[in-house]
């Protein structure tokens, strides 16, 4: 099926009558989507966070809905973005894990600077429609600014091949380690771009990637991403819908940002901070300060939503426009970052890379004045997969399955469950019976029934009541065998092979 082939949408109809009439407002609600990386559960101060200020996104959950049960759709970048993109868990969906494209090929040289000439993760695949598109087909402009390891340069899935009108950032994960980078991507409809472009840092690469002489760089990434998000939100305006997706890499490793008043302040306050050695293979340079580095990546992030948000008010655009914020994974401690010090699993169990509650449960904010109740609290059990049937009932698609299915493919999953009357303060009529996660690198799966939580590593099943145990510290599988056999059903009946991502299945 092509469904670029819709181009004569509801929406699109509506906005071609109501011109007719003189009238230039759209009805759609604008979307706007913050992902974040590597921030935990218990980061923020309206989480509970007790050393890093977060001012913005503590006042955006005062006035918005701060949920509690809001899950990750993997443990890793890549296959939780996959999830959000998709509508799929990671038992169905193409990307389920970390896999690089930039490995073996040639390299490249700026300055002295030696890079590869292809960079990028594993691509979604082509056949099935990614929530940009839905959204284009409805009437929408789009853009999107970070990071995007939903597929490797020139490959099927790069963001002018799905449904991006404007891209500026990192289309490999793997180059997101350095904040000072050789290069970002961009591909921008208006400038008359016909393929995803390397915009070369020429101040950077006068400077090596790895040593002392790194810090000489000066342009830093999430400043220049955070730059070009604003631009094209600047241009936003009430005659066509527009999506946001701002997938800033703050605060993921290396720990590292300009030296100035927001790191300034936490270096005052944590007097006896640690150093980290540095990872060359990694792309982690040797920091000084890492608890002061973190708290600021965070700070400056959270200075970022500020910035977004007084940007929709200026223009009169706050009221119909729906901004979500959430993290991609939990917690991590690579390049020197330390969990442990800040709290940052929020008394969760687990890390990047696990799927114990820590690795996937994540901060999760919405605010839409007038639509979404204002200092909620919300206890709702919901995955990233969700978000695409959530969008498409509130820009008003009715049976998204049924239209965007690919009925070429004998097998095409849709695992969202739309949470819109949540948002709006309404009850929820339809929950999950069961999340679904899993995970290659470290060969896990994850199952989450009402409060039943299991977890297999090796093929090993493990059960949890998350009601008296939500540290997940007590393994009750063997005094609840007809629980784990139900779960472990889920498991088989959920889980489709991939050749590119295998796991161990427990035993039946």
């Amino acid at each position: 099926m092509n469904y670029k082939a819709f181009a004569f949408t509801s929406c699109t109809l509506f906005s071609t009558i109501m011109s007719a009439y003189g009238e230039n407002k759209h009805s759609s609600p604008n979307i706007i989507f913050i992902l974040c990386d590597d921030m935990g559960y218990g980061d923020l101060g309206c989480y509970g966070q007790p050393f890093i200020q977060t001012p913005n996104l503590d006042t955006m959950a005062a006035e918005g809905m701060r949920f509690t049960q809001a899950y990750a759709g993997s443990p890793v970048s890549a296959p939780s973005r996959a999830t959000f993109m998709t509508g799929q868990h990671t038992g169905h969906c193409e990307v389920r894990g970390n896999r690089e494209y930039w490995k073996n090929v040639p390299t490249i040289t700026y300055g002295n600077n030696e890079e590869y000439s292809i960079v990028g993760q594993h691509p979604y695949d082509p056949e099935h429609i990614i929530l940009p598109e839905i959204m284009k087909d409805n009437g929408y402009t789009t853009g999107m600014f970070g990071k995007w390891a939903g597929g490797y340069e020139g490959s099927c899935s790069t963001p002018n091949k799905r449904g991006i009108d404007e891209y500026f950032g990192y289309i490999c994960q793997f180059q997101a380690h350095l904040y000072y980078p050789n290069f970002l991507n961009r591909y921008s409809k208006s400038l008359g771009d016909t393929a995803i472009t390397r915009i070369i840092m020429e101040e950077n690469i006068q400077y090596p990637m790895y040593g002392i002489d790194y810090y000489k760089r000066p342009q830093y990434s999430a400043d220049i991403i955070h730059q070009k998000a604003m631009e094209w939100l600047d241009k936003q305006n009430e005659k066509q819908p527009f999506f946001g997706i701002f997938t800033y890499t703050l605060p993921h490793a290396e720990l590292v940002q300009p030296n100035d008043s927001i790191v300034d302040k936490y270096k005052s306050i944590f007097k006896s901070d640690k150093n980290f050695q540095g990872s060359e293979g990694s792309r982690y340079n040797a920091i000084t300060n890492v608890h002061a580095q973190f708290a600021g990546m965070i700070t400056r992030l959270d200075t970022y939503v500020g910035e977004i948000l007084a940007k929709l008010k200026e223009k009169k655009l706050d009221n119909n426009t729906l901004v979500i914020f959430s993290s991609d994974n939990g917690p991590h401690e690579e390049g020197g970052a330390d969990p442990t010090f800040f709290g940052r699993d929020g008394k969760l169990r687990g890390l990047k890379r696990q799927c114990h509650e820590g690795g996937i449960r994540i901060p999760f904010i919405a605010r839409w004045p007038g639509h979404v109740p204002a200092g909620t609290i919300n206890e709702h059990v919901c995955a990233f997969y969700d978000l695409m049937p959530t969008f498409c009932e509130l820009i008003g698609i009715k049976d998204y399955q049924r239209k965007y299915s690919n009925k070429n493919k004998s097998i095409d999953y849709f695992d969202g469950i739309s949470f819109a009357s949540t948002l709006l303060g309404k009850k929820q009529h339809k929950k999950h019976k069961f999340l679904y996660w899993e995970f290659e690198e470290t060969n896990q799966i994850a199952v989450r029934m009402d409060n039943w939580k299991l977890v297999v590593k090796k093929g090993i099943p493990q059960l949890y009541n998350l009601s008296t145990d939500l540290h997940e510290d007590k393994n009750i599988a063997l005094q609840y065998p007809d629980i784990v056999k139900q779960m472990i059903n889920i498991i088989y009946r959920e889980h489709i092979p991939s050749p590119y991502f295998k796991v161990t299945l427990p035993q039946l």
